[in-house]
Formats: C-alpha cells, sequence, structure tokens
C-alpha cells in the first residue's frame, strides 16, 4: 500500500510569504537597470580620434573633445550636422583633466602633462574660445596649489578645483578647494575636502559640489590602483562646510565619467584593481531620497574619459576599455530616455 504523501502546497506557500515579507522588510540598496538607454551616436562626416585621459565637455550645443596621453588634437563634434572636425590642438600636451564650459569658453585647470608616474601639473589656466578658434593662456595657478587629475565644477561665476594630485601618480594627493575668478584671475584657498583623492571628477547641485569616485594614487608605495574611495564628500557653497554622505559609492574606483544629469548625480566607468577591464557600472545618487540606483551599464566599459550633458543626453567618447592605457577607443555614445 503507497504511502500518502505529506502536502507540498503549504511549504511552498511559506516559503513565498517568506521572501515577499523578506523584500518588503529589506528593500535592495540598488534599483536595477532602468530608464534611459545607451546608444551609439550616428556620424555624417569624421570620427573622434582615439585617445585617453582626455577631457570632453559640451559649449553652446557642441561637443569638443581633447587631450589626452600624447598630443592629441581637438575634434569638435556639431550635432546638427552630425560632423566631426578638428579645431586649433591646445599648445601643449594636456591629460587627466576636468574640461569645463563657462561664459561661452571651455577651461583647463587641474589638468596634468608630462610622462609617467611623475607627470608636472599645468602652471597656467588655459582657455579656447570657439569663436575665434583659438588656446590663449590665463591666469597663473599658485605654485604651492598646483595639482592635476583633480575636479573642477563651476558655480555663481567661480570655478571649483577640489583634490588632485601634485606628483601625477606618486603619492602627492590633497584634500584641496580652490576657488577661481576667471573675471579677476584670482584664486581663494577655501576648507579642505574630508578625503583626499585623484582620478575623480566633480559636479555642482543644487549650491552642492560633489567629490566622488578617484582614488589615492601612490605609485611610488606600489598602490597605482588599489587606494580608491567609496566616500562621497560634499562641499555646502553657500555655507562654505564639507560633509560626507551616509551613502557610499556602491562600486569604488577611480576614472569614471561623472555628471549631473535629471538631479542626480552619475558616475559612468572607471577602473580598479578587482578587475583588468574597466568598469562598465552606471550608478546614480539621488540627494533627494539618499539613494543609489543601478542604470544601464556603458555598451563597452571605460576610464579616463570625461562624460558631459548636451541637451537631455549624457555623451561620452573615447577613453580606455582596460585599466592603465589601453585599447584607446575612439566611438561616441549618448545615454536618453
Amino acid at each position: 500500500m503507497t504511502e500518502p504523501q505529506p502536502s507540498r502546497t503549504r511549504p511552498r506557500a511559506s516559503r513565498l510569504l517568506l521572501a515577499l515579507a523578506l523584500a518588503v522588510a529589506l528593500p535592495a540598496a540598488h534599483a536595477g537597470p532602468a530608464g534611459p538607454a545607451w546608444s551609439a551616436v550616428p556620424a555624417t562626416a569624421g570620427a573622434p580620434t582615439a585617445r585617453h585621459e582626455n577631457g570632453f565637455v559640451a559649449v553652446d550645443g557642441r561637443l569638443y573633445l581633447l587631450g589626452g596621453r600624447g598630443e592629441r588634437p581637438l575634434d569638435i563634434f556639431d550635432p546638427a550636422t552630425g560632423r566631426w572636425q578638428q579645431g586649433a590642438a591646445p599648445p601643449l600636451e594636456i591629460h587627466h583633466v576636468q574640461a569645463l564650459a563657462h561664459d561661452g569658453k571651455l577651461y583647463v585647470l587641474g589638468a596634468l602633462t608630462g610622462d609617467f608616474p611623475e607627470e608636472q601639473p599645468l602652471a597656467h589656466v588655459l582657455v579656447y574660445d570657439p569663436a575665434s578658434d583659438r588656446w590663449s593662456q590665463g591666469a597663473e595657478v599658485p605654485a604651492h596649489r598646483r595639482r592635476g587629475s583633480a575636479g573642477v565644477a563651476s558655480h555663481g561665476g567661480l570655478i571649483y578645483l577640489v583634490g588632485g594630485n601634485t606628483r601625477g601618480h606618486m603619492s602627492g594627493y590633497v584634500p584641496w578647494l580652490d576657488a577661481f575668478d576667471p573675471a579677476s584671475g584670482q584664486w581663494t584657498e577655501l576648507a579642505d575636502a574630508p578625503h583626499a583623492r585623484d582620478h575623480f571628477h566633480a559636479v555642482v547641485i543644487d549650491g552642492l559640489l560633489y567629490a566622488a569616485g578617484g582614488r589615492r594614487t601612490s605609485h611610488d608605495t606600489g598602490d597605482t590602483l588599489s587606494l580608491t574611495i567609496p566616500e562621497v564628500d560634499v562641499y555646502d557653497l553657500a555655507s562654505g562646510r564639507w560633509s560626507t554622505l551616509a551613502a557610499p559609492l556602491p562600486t569604488p574606483r577611480a576614472g569614471p565619467g561623472t555628471v549631473a544629469f535629471e538631479g542626480r548625480l552619475v558616475l559612468m566607468g572607471g577602473e580598479s584593481a578587482r578587475q583588468v577591464p574597466a568598469h562598465d557600472e552606471v550608478e546614480a545618487y539621488d540627494p533627494a531620497s539618499g539613494r543609489w540606483s543601478t542604470l544601464a551599464p556603458l555598451p563597452r566599459g571605460r576610464h579616463g574619459t570625461q562624460a558631459t550633458v548636451l541637451g537631455e543626453a549624457v555623451h561620452v567618447a573615447a577613453g580606455s576599455g582596460d585599466r592603465g592605457g589601453g585599447p584607446e577607443l575612439d566611438d561616441h555614445l549618448e545615454l536618453a530616455r
């Protein structure tokens, strides 16, 4: 005689109820990929030059790809025509740069020049005028505050320079914050950030300056890639005070592209000691909720390039496909709804 089998309905139902209860009690720290998606930006003529450790910034409706290891051309993309063309090349090699648009011009400060591992910071601000297609030398950077691989952002007519490294890839990382007035050429030293960092970009959202990602580069001690920084530091431009977010960066890495997009702090790509391929993660912090979410990953991971916002899309071009210096990429992508 066959023994009666115990009912499986109740255990399955119990497990389902338990799973639902846990999902309600323990919400996920990071939302799944949702929202805007990546796509390649078609070009009717020309193409971006492969490079890494470069800048990429929107100025008055056009995109400017500049700098990188070695002397690279200035590539200009006009979205109205879909054409890439070249402008006047920078007067010297510039790399590890977060280029900035200000008052219709392109500003370069907090950048490096020269060869690995002890590259030198630029001694002067560089300014490119799209109207005349000319570069000019701007104000001198105070000798005791010079560094490269720093974060740069603007607010209220001033340009803010945060963090960086005084010795290229050696242990010269600093927590400094300076305000530069492009109208007068004057520099003002402000309070140090809670964490020294380099290989990162900065943004301003609603009067708050964010320093996220990056590392403390220390090639001379064997720590070129390993000292990544999960903490996100925030400077209140009105009160002049620093704080650190309670929610750290979910995927610590250096060299990400960073933008303010749809009211959120968005970091994409980067490099770290944990993997050889460059990171493809795209993570967004919402100041309103204090939470991170995960956006669609980059179609090809990269580090050492800048991201920029034009219209209602994030644009990224070039960069290095693996940690370190290659392969150099020559694509152009946008993140849009």
